[in-house]
């Protein structure tokens, strides 16, 4: 078993195609403090001063995802869509970034349609810096990959403009601006997706959006199904257009069943046709659950309840990463990882015995009692 990175074996398993030689590892992201406790860089300095392309940024990334095992690094980049709408606090957690930001639900950057015509749009050419891409894949180091798309999704920007309050509300009385919004994300972000695609910056195309809560989701899903989901089939075609696997990052309950019989999950399993699905919880339904009901069609990621990464001791921790591995693994379709992601709440000891519990235990034959 090779601890080199191959992005042929993440592949294998978002794509389906049987059992690699041991269960690869996978994240949405780490959290800059995380990163640079372990490697001792200060990441978050670079970012300030140089932003995401700066090339210690860069160079840390590949460092501390390679020699942690991941067959990739996850890039995602964020448009340039300003909002005034952002909350702060002092961040609390183990590893503390000194502030907290967070969406503003009960108010908007953009609230009428008024608002819509006089937001500076920007257009695709300028939406974005490629460049990050770009950089980071000539300092790849052979064997490894990148996974990643724009950052943010269809759902999580308008929802993030307009405040979730203000679009709940508008769902029912000003449709028209609800229409204008979605088209226009829509219409911004798959453009810089597919030049994304087109210049071969990533090898797996990925959407992180999340549209719930622990009991079901913020718009009810047949208002997903009008604006969210064709606009997520797109990019699935994209991506499948370039022999591509297109993943789901994605919070919340979407397995309760609506009025039609159907679960979002069935909407994106079957209509989307997404490859593999990313943020479980255990909840709402444990990752092993998810992959005995969906396994058959589409990979499943993670999974590690982030309460127990971060309260169990080790001992049980790593009891229960094995029980994961010994229900997920077996036929491939499975990497291990967090059921989000590692925040900077994470304690560290937590995360390592996560990731060394799948060296011992995640070789094929899988071989847990």
């Amino acid at each position: 078993m090779s601890r080199n990175p191959n992005i042929g074996r993440l592949l294998k398993v978002l794509l389906r195609e049987g059992e690699p030689d041991r269960v690869p590892f996978y994240e949405h992201f780490v959290d800059n403090e995380v990163i640079e406790a372990l490697t001792g860089k200060p990441v978050s300095k670079a970012l300030a001063e140089e932003g995401l392309s700066s090339e210690k940024y860069l160079n840390t990334l590949i460092e501390f995802y390679s020699r942690l095992g991941y067959d990739y690094v996850p890039m995602e980049v964020s448009p340039k869509l300003p909002r005034t709408n952002v909350l702060q606090t002092n961040d609390v957690a183990y590893l503390s970034r000194g502030k907290r930001t967070w969406q503003d639900e009960n108010k908007g950057t953009i609230e009428t349609i008024e608002d819509f015509e006089k937001y500076p749009w920007p257009s695709p050419d300028e939406a974005l810096d490629f460049s990050v891409f770009e950089r980071l894949r000539r300092k790849l180091p052979e064997g490894m990959g990148v996974v990643g798309g724009v950052a943010g999704g269809f759902f999580e920007h308008v929802s993030w403009l307009m405040g979730i309050g203000k679009l709940c509300r508008a769902v029912y009385l000003d449709k028209r601006l609800v229409e204008k919004m979605f088209s226009k994300i829509a219409m911004l972000i798959i453009s810089l997706d597919e030049r994304i695609v087109k210049e071969g910056y990533v090898d797996a195309l990925r959407m992180g959006d999340d549209l719930g809560y622990k009991t079901g989701t913020f718009l009810p899903p047949r208002i997903l199904r009008e604006y969210v989901f064709p606009n997520y089939r797109r990019l699935a075609d994209l991506a499948h257009s370039k022999g591509l696997p297109f993943i789901i990052h994605s919070c919340g309950n979407l397995y309760t069943p609506d009025e039609t019989g159907r679960t979002v999950m069935d909407d994106l399993v079957n209509s989307v046709r997404i490859d593999a699905k990313h943020s479980f919880e255990d909840n709402i339904m444990p990752v092993y659950e998810v992959k005995e009901k969906y396994g058959n069609k589409v990979a499943v990621l993670g999974g590690v309840d982030m309460n127990k990464l971060v309260q169990l001791p080790e001992k049980s921790l790593r009891e229960y990463v094995r029980l994961i591995i010994k229900k997920c693994a077996p036929g491939g379709a499975y990497a291990l990882g967090s059921g989000n992601t590692i925040a900077n709440y994470v304690p560290l000891e937590n995360y390592l015995a996560m990731l060394d519990e799948g060296f011992r235990s995640g070789v094929y034959p899988i071989r847990i009692s």
